[in-house]
Protein backbone atom coordinates (compact mmCIF):
# COMPACT_ATOMS: atom_id res chain seq x y z
CA UNK A 1 0.00 0.00 0.00
CA UNK A 2 0.87 3.47 -0.69
CA UNK A 3 2.27 5.11 2.29
CA UNK A 4 -0.21 8.35 3.28
CA UNK A 5 1.83 11.39 2.72
CA UNK A 6 3.07 9.80 -1.06
CA UNK A 7 -0.47 11.50 -2.09
CA UNK A 8 -0.97 13.96 0.76
CA UNK A 9 -3.81 16.06 -0.85
CA UNK A 10 -5.41 13.05 -2.21
CA UNK A 11 -5.39 11.59 1.33
CA UNK A 12 -6.57 14.66 2.97
CA UNK A 13 -9.27 15.16 0.46
CA UNK A 14 -10.24 11.55 1.05
CA UNK A 15 -9.75 11.10 4.96
CA UNK A 16 -9.87 13.79 7.20
CA UNK A 17 -10.69 16.65 5.20
CA UNK A 18 -12.77 14.95 2.65
CA UNK A 19 -16.11 17.00 3.81
CA UNK A 20 -13.84 20.16 1.92
CA UNK A 21 -12.98 18.06 -1.07
CA UNK A 22 -14.74 19.27 -4.82
CA UNK A 23 -14.75 16.76 -7.42
CA UNK A 24 -15.13 12.76 -7.18
CA UNK A 25 -13.63 9.88 -7.90
CA UNK A 26 -10.57 10.93 -11.13
CA UNK A 27 -10.14 14.48 -9.47
CA UNK A 28 -10.63 16.49 -6.04
CA UNK A 29 -9.65 19.81 -4.70
CA UNK A 30 -10.16 22.36 -2.10
CA UNK A 31 -12.39 25.16 -2.87
CA UNK A 32 -10.31 27.67 -3.97
CA UNK A 33 -10.74 30.00 -1.93
CA UNK A 34 -8.94 28.07 0.84
CA UNK A 35 -6.34 26.91 -1.07
CA UNK A 36 -5.73 26.07 -5.13
CA UNK A 37 -4.25 22.22 -4.07
CA UNK A 38 -5.95 19.48 -6.37
CA UNK A 39 -4.99 16.11 -6.94
CA UNK A 40 -6.00 12.94 -9.09
CA UNK A 41 -5.59 9.23 -7.86
CA UNK A 42 -4.17 8.67 -11.59
CA UNK A 43 -2.39 11.03 -13.74
CA UNK A 44 -4.54 9.96 -16.73
CA UNK A 45 -6.47 11.91 -19.31
CA UNK A 46 -9.68 11.17 -17.41
CA UNK A 47 -8.00 12.63 -14.25
CA UNK A 48 -7.27 15.89 -16.33
CA UNK A 49 -10.16 16.02 -17.75
CA UNK A 50 -12.26 15.83 -14.40
CA UNK A 51 -9.66 18.04 -13.09
CA UNK A 52 -10.35 21.03 -15.79
CA UNK A 53 -14.01 20.72 -15.70
CA UNK A 54 -14.02 22.08 -12.38
CA UNK A 55 -11.66 25.07 -13.12
CA UNK A 56 -13.10 28.24 -14.48
CA UNK A 57 -11.53 31.20 -15.75
CA UNK A 58 -8.32 31.87 -14.51
CA UNK A 59 -8.39 29.32 -11.67
CA UNK A 60 -5.61 27.66 -11.04
CA UNK A 61 -4.50 23.62 -9.98
CA UNK A 62 -1.25 22.94 -7.49
CA UNK A 63 -0.51 19.44 -7.73
CA UNK A 64 2.24 17.65 -4.89
CA UNK A 65 3.37 14.58 -7.29
CA UNK A 66 6.09 11.57 -6.39
CA UNK A 67 7.36 12.31 -10.32
CA UNK A 68 7.51 15.07 -12.36
CA UNK A 69 3.62 15.69 -14.53
CA UNK A 70 3.32 15.73 -17.93
CA UNK A 71 0.90 18.87 -18.96
CA UNK A 72 -1.94 18.11 -21.15
CA UNK A 73 -2.57 20.20 -24.28
CA UNK A 74 -5.28 21.90 -22.18
CA UNK A 75 -3.81 23.16 -19.12
CA UNK A 76 -0.39 25.48 -19.57
CA UNK A 77 2.28 25.42 -16.75
CA UNK A 78 2.98 27.68 -14.62
CA UNK A 79 5.76 26.02 -12.11
CA UNK A 80 7.13 22.99 -11.95
CA UNK A 81 9.87 23.09 -9.11
CA UNK A 82 11.11 20.43 -7.03
CA UNK A 83 10.39 20.58 -2.99
CA UNK A 84 11.14 18.16 0.14
CA UNK A 85 9.13 16.61 2.03
CA UNK A 86 10.09 16.62 5.63
CA UNK A 87 9.09 14.93 8.91
CA UNK A 88 9.64 15.00 12.64
CA UNK A 89 8.69 16.69 15.82
CA UNK A 90 10.15 19.91 15.81
CA UNK A 91 12.23 20.38 19.22
CA UNK A 92 10.39 22.18 22.00
CA UNK A 93 11.16 25.54 21.88
CA UNK A 94 10.15 27.40 24.95
CA UNK A 95 8.11 30.70 24.38
CA UNK A 96 10.22 32.30 27.33
CA UNK A 97 7.94 36.38 26.87
CA UNK A 98 6.63 36.11 23.74
CA UNK A 99 2.80 36.09 23.25
CA UNK A 100 1.81 33.66 21.24
CA UNK A 101 -1.68 34.60 19.69
CA UNK A 102 -4.42 32.11 18.30
CA UNK A 103 -5.19 33.76 14.67
CA UNK A 104 -8.87 33.97 13.55
CA UNK A 105 -10.72 36.06 11.29
CA UNK A 106 -10.06 39.46 12.25
CA UNK A 107 -6.26 39.11 11.63
CA UNK A 108 -7.23 37.66 7.79
CA UNK A 109 -6.05 40.92 6.43
CA UNK A 110 -2.81 40.66 8.72
CA UNK A 111 -2.05 37.09 7.92
CA UNK A 112 -2.78 37.98 4.11
CA UNK A 113 -0.13 40.75 4.11
CA UNK A 114 2.71 38.94 6.07
CA UNK A 115 2.10 36.38 3.51
CA UNK A 116 2.52 38.36 0.33
CA UNK A 117 5.76 39.70 2.20
CA UNK A 118 7.26 36.62 2.83
CA UNK A 119 5.94 34.13 0.09
CA UNK A 120 5.86 30.94 2.29
CA UNK A 121 3.25 29.07 0.05
CA UNK A 122 -0.20 29.98 -1.58
CA UNK A 123 -2.06 31.39 1.33
CA UNK A 124 -5.99 32.92 0.30
CA UNK A 125 -8.12 34.32 2.45
CA UNK A 126 -10.44 31.09 4.34
CA UNK A 127 -6.63 29.13 4.36
CA UNK A 128 -7.03 29.71 8.02
CA UNK A 129 -10.02 27.40 8.14
CA UNK A 130 -7.68 24.03 7.77
CA UNK A 131 -6.50 24.02 11.12
CA UNK A 132 -5.21 26.26 13.87
CA UNK A 133 -2.81 29.02 13.15
CA UNK A 134 -1.14 30.89 15.55
CA UNK A 135 1.20 34.43 15.13
CA UNK A 136 3.13 36.74 17.44
CA UNK A 137 2.36 40.47 17.47
CA UNK A 138 4.84 43.51 17.87
CA UNK A 139 3.70 46.59 18.66
CA UNK A 140 0.30 45.52 17.46
CA UNK A 141 2.29 44.31 14.03
CA UNK A 142 1.95 40.52 13.13
CA UNK A 143 5.56 39.68 12.51
CA UNK A 144 5.31 35.64 12.24
CA UNK A 145 2.77 33.10 11.81
CA UNK A 146 2.67 29.58 11.64
CA UNK A 147 -0.11 27.08 11.58
CA UNK A 148 -1.88 23.94 9.71
CA UNK A 149 -2.69 22.97 6.20
CA UNK A 150 -3.24 19.83 4.90
CA UNK A 151 -4.73 16.57 6.91
CA UNK A 152 -4.04 13.48 5.50
CA UNK A 153 -4.86 10.06 7.35
CA UNK A 154 -2.97 10.63 10.94
CA UNK A 155 -0.62 13.15 9.99
CA UNK A 156 -1.11 17.09 10.25
CA UNK A 157 1.08 19.25 7.96
CA UNK A 158 2.41 22.85 8.97
CA UNK A 159 2.35 25.44 6.55
CA UNK A 160 2.81 29.19 6.26
CA UNK A 161 5.60 29.39 9.02
CA UNK A 162 7.07 32.93 8.14
CA UNK A 163 8.47 35.94 10.08
CA UNK A 164 8.25 39.53 8.88
CA UNK A 165 12.10 40.65 7.51
CA UNK A 166 12.42 43.16 10.45
CA UNK A 167 11.88 41.22 12.94
CA UNK A 168 14.07 37.97 12.25
CA UNK A 169 16.82 36.74 14.43
CA UNK A 170 14.55 36.39 16.95
CA UNK A 171 14.10 32.60 17.02
CA UNK A 172 9.99 33.64 16.47
CA UNK A 173 9.80 30.94 13.64
CA UNK A 174 11.16 28.22 15.65
CA UNK A 175 9.10 29.38 18.48
CA UNK A 176 5.74 28.76 16.32
CA UNK A 177 7.04 25.88 14.99
CA UNK A 178 7.42 24.09 18.24
CA UNK A 179 4.30 25.47 19.88
CA UNK A 180 1.97 24.14 16.61
CA UNK A 181 3.81 20.74 16.67
CA UNK A 182 3.23 20.24 19.96
CA UNK A 183 -0.62 20.72 19.33
CA UNK A 184 -0.65 18.07 16.60
CA UNK A 185 1.08 15.39 18.49
CA UNK A 186 -1.24 16.14 21.82
CA UNK A 187 -4.16 15.05 19.41
CA UNK A 188 -1.71 12.30 18.60
CA UNK A 189 -0.98 13.14 14.88
CA UNK A 190 2.24 13.47 13.24
CA UNK A 191 3.72 16.38 12.03
CA UNK A 192 5.31 17.26 8.72
CA UNK A 193 5.44 20.09 6.04
CA UNK A 194 6.65 21.27 2.43
CA UNK A 195 9.43 23.22 1.24
CA UNK A 196 10.67 23.81 -2.19
CA UNK A 197 14.78 22.56 -2.56
CA UNK A 198 15.62 25.75 -3.81
CA UNK A 199 14.87 27.32 0.12
CA UNK A 200 18.20 25.97 1.80
CA UNK A 201 18.10 28.38 4.69
CA UNK A 202 14.70 26.74 5.37
CA UNK A 203 15.76 23.23 5.11
CA UNK A 204 18.11 23.96 7.17
CA UNK A 205 16.29 25.68 10.17
CA UNK A 206 13.56 22.53 9.72
CA UNK A 207 16.70 20.18 9.94
CA UNK A 208 17.98 22.14 13.37
CA UNK A 209 14.10 21.78 14.42
CA UNK A 210 15.08 17.54 14.15
CA UNK A 211 12.77 17.48 11.45
CA UNK A 212 14.21 14.90 8.14
CA UNK A 213 13.66 14.90 4.70
CA UNK A 214 11.13 12.06 3.83
CA UNK A 215 11.12 12.51 0.27
CA UNK A 216 11.04 14.79 -2.81
CA UNK A 217 8.05 15.84 -4.55
CA UNK A 218 7.12 18.07 -7.54
CA UNK A 219 5.38 20.90 -7.32
CA UNK A 220 3.43 21.70 -10.67
CA UNK A 221 1.04 24.87 -10.91
CA UNK A 222 -1.24 24.49 -13.76
CA UNK A 223 -3.91 26.69 -15.68
CA UNK A 224 -6.33 25.80 -18.20
CA UNK A 225 -5.62 27.30 -21.83
CA UNK A 226 -7.72 30.21 -22.92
Amino acid sequence: MPHPLDHPIWTALTTRQQALAEGGDEARRYPTAITPFADMPELSPRGFASLGAMMLGSEIAVLFTPDPVTVPAEFKMLLAEPGEQMIGTPADVPAGDVDILTLGVADVPDMMALTALTKPGPFSARTHELGTFLGIRVGGELVAMAGERMKPADYTEMTAVCVHPAHRGHGYGQILLSAISRQITARGEIPFLHVFTSNASAIALYRRQSMEIRRRFHVTVLQKQV
